[in-house]
């Protein structure tokens, strides 16, 4: 068995919006996630905190294919009080410098949105986070915005998934978005996904908050796939003496098709063995009376259609007993003359 590399030197560090980047601890320092710390950045310092250190380092740079050099910037040191006082100042700055940016763009009819702005913790530099469908000319923009805020000035486009990312919120499910807390690789969806789960094709339903399809749609698409092979694809309505039955829904993993008449509004369950029964008689010419009965996978007795929410109708039934009686009317009080 294959003995683990010797301890990595190198620290993931995390930044403001999620942005993380990796860093040699040369000096050896003794870091704990989540210390601020100083890091060298090509013009000046930043500060960010240790979200990351020892051995899942290593198996993330491999997994990110990025090599270890010399070239690699270095943690300069742990930061002290007066270093997180300045990155504080540093902070304060991103709001207002962001809504003046804005100003300013609309003042140069740039079609772009600016979404953040982030300071370097030494008050020297900033970054400016926009997107655009288009490609934009901000050479004015610049000068504009190193005029204005006497800092040096870097523009980033950054895609709708990134800026939903950096900016943050709550999903549909109630949960903090995925791309703000562990996302990071962005892999293409499609609508072949929804389908594929049998997913209502509402794009207000399968829209995140960047407006593009909801990453999580290909959390469980492997897991459809699979049951879906089992499933037969029905290219035509079946045929029975009672009429022409035609695929409503399909619950995949319980291999039960959902069959409808024109003529009526009650759904069909059949089980994928009879659906297939049915399709070879089809096929010989055989039309069957109908198929009003169910034979679920792996049990030999049948079960009526009418008995399949018998459930539900006791439930409806014992709560009707109990509010089926007369209400008491309430009586008036009586009105003072």
């Amino acid at each position: 068995m294959a003995q683990p590399d010797a301890k990595s030197d190198v620290v993931e560090v995390k930044f403001k919006g999620g942005r993380k980047e990796y860093y040699r601890n040369v000096h050896q320092l003794d870091l704990t996630t989540g210390d601020y710390v100083v890091v060298e950045m090509p013009s000046g310092y930043h500060m960010g905190a240790v979200s990351m250190q020892g051995e899942l380092v290593r198996l993330q740079l491999k997994r990110k294919n990025v090599k270890v050099n010399d070239d690699m910037k270095v943690i300069q040191r742990i930061a002290n009080q007066r270093d997180l006082e300045k990155h504080e100042q540093a902070i304060n700055r991103d709001l207002p410098t962001m809504y003046r940016a804005r100003e300013i763009i609309r003042e140069l009819k740039l079609n772009m949105k600016l979404s953040d702005v982030e300071y370097q913790s030494d008050n020297t530099k900033a970054t400016f986070y926009y997107s655009s469908e288009e490609r934009v000319d901000f050479r004015e923009l610049i000068k504009a915005l190193a005029g204005e805020f006497k800092i040096r000035v870097e523009m980033r486009q950054i895609s709708l998934r990134q800026e939903a990312g950096r900016l943050g919120g709550i999903g549909s499910c109630g949960r903090e978005l995925c791309c703000s807390t562990w996302l990071t690789d962005f892999k293409n969806i499609t609508t072949s996904a929804a389908r594929y789960q049998n997913l209502s094709l509402n794009p207000a339903k399968l829209s995140g908050q960047c407006g593009r399809l909801k990453c999580c749609l290909n959390y469980e698409l492997d897991t459809y796939v699979d049951a879906l092979r089992d499933i037969p694809t029905i290219d035509k309505p079946l045929e029975t003496q009672k009429g022409r039955a035609f695929l409503q829904k399909t619950d995949i993993f319980r291999k039960i098709m959902w069959f409808g008449y024109s003529s009526e509004s009650t759904w069909h369950p059949l089980a994928i063995k009879r659906v297939l029964e049915i399709v070879e008689l089809n096929k010989k010419g055989v039309i069957p009376e109908s198929f009003d009965v169910l034979t679920p996978v792996g049990e030999k007795e049948a079960i009526p259609v009418n008995e399949l929410n018998s459930d539900l109708d006791q439930l409806d039934k014992k709560y009707a007993i109990k509010t089926g009686g007369k209400k008491k009317k309430k009586k008036k009080p009586p009105v003072k003359k």
